[in-house]
């Protein structure tokens, strides 16, 4: 009977330790995809720094750094939970309050916004929707709080060293490679542009805008609905807006009308001025030969060209306020 007891308990530790090693490596695995996601594409990691400036920084670089060490900190946890490190006094307690802190932005998100654009969880490599990516989190939390239930500690040596080699890797890594300073100038350059066409087109179904573009300084992009660089570049530019709603930023979209919610839900872009252009041939000789264009333009002249890589609010500012 004692033997019977004995085996059935062993048996039993046996399966906990089996359930707790998968747990773990999901974990470390989705942490993993989450930082790598997000850090190897640079269009993923300049919109993950903009979801840093959308909670309201106020500098570029700052955010950058943030984005930077954020996921330093995902591949981080990841790391710890692969190699067993201080399990239950540090990294699970650290990963339960990492994932309640994200699931709070999330449903706030959800609440202010609906259920729509990407969570931006993984970057380029994976889209998710928010309530999705809320359903992750809770199933991630219930493993952890599981895992501090039923995983027995494992204590390896020199865990002090090892640690200290990955923290430093981890957090080193993200600056390396996408070093902080980078260029964020607008090309200068000097040409007139075809503003004419949004006011006296040849389709009679194209409404002019309200405001005269052709007249002071105007920041105007050119986006097409189904173009994703596009939808990038709204979405920064309205971060920029709401930051900055005194800047005369106006949007020309071109593209089948039936693609501007879902646009407007992904970007939140619904509050800047735009006008939707139909005809490819006068948007193109408006815009250029590729999309996003974003023409810094003052009284008809184009005097800067940026992609969405260079946009920074204290730049424009200082464009604007130049004589």
């Amino acid at each position: 009977m004692e033997k019977e007891n004995y085996l059935r308990l062993r048996d039993f530790k046996q399966i906990k330790n089996i359930i707790g090693i998968i747990l773990l490596l999901l974990l470390a695995a989705v942490f993993f995809f989450s930082a790598i996601g997000k850090l190897f594409s640079y269009a993923s990691f300049e919109q993950f720094t903009w979801t840093f400036m959308d909670l309201g920084l106020p500098n570029i670089e700052f955010a950058a750094a943030l984005a930077r060490l954020f996921i330093g900190l995902e591949m981080m946890l990841g790391c710890f939970l692969l190699f067993h490190l201080f399990l239950k006094e540090f990294t699970l307690p650290i990963v339960i309050v990492f994932l309640l802190f994200l699931t709070s932005y999330l449903v706030f998100g959800v609440v202010k916004h609906g259920n729509t654009g990407d969570c931006g969880c993984f970057g380029d490599a994976y889209k998710m929707k928010p309530v999705a990516a809320i359903i992750k989190n809770v199933l991630m939390l219930a493993a952890s709080f599981l895992l501090l239930k039923i995983y027995p500690v494992k204590l390896f040596k020199r865990t002090e060293i090892l640690s200290m080699i990955i923290c430093f890797a981890v957090f080193v890594l993200p600056f390396l490679i996408h070093p902080l300073g980078q260029d964020r100038m607008p090309q200068v350059v000097h040409q007139s542009i075809h503003l004419e066409h949004l006011y006296h087109s040849q389709n009679p179904q194209n409404i002019p805008p309200e405001i005269d573009l052709r007249e002071g300084k105007h920041i105007v992009a050119f986006l097409s609905l189904t173009c994703p660089h596009c939808r990038k570049a709204a979405y920064e530019l309205q971060v920029i807006f709401k930051q900055r709603p005194e800047f005369p930023i106006y949007m020309i979209f071109n593209g089948n009308p039936n693609f501007l919610k879902e646009f407007m839900e992904e970007t939140r872009a619904d509050k800047l001025p735009y006008s939707l252009f139909r005809g490819g041939d006068e948007f193109m000789n408006m815009a250029g030969p590729g999309v996003p264009a974003i023409y810094w333009v003052n009284n008809g002249i184009i005097e800067r060209s940026s992609n969405y890589y260079q946009l920074d609010p204290d730049v424009m500012e200082n464009w604007l306020k130049e004589n």
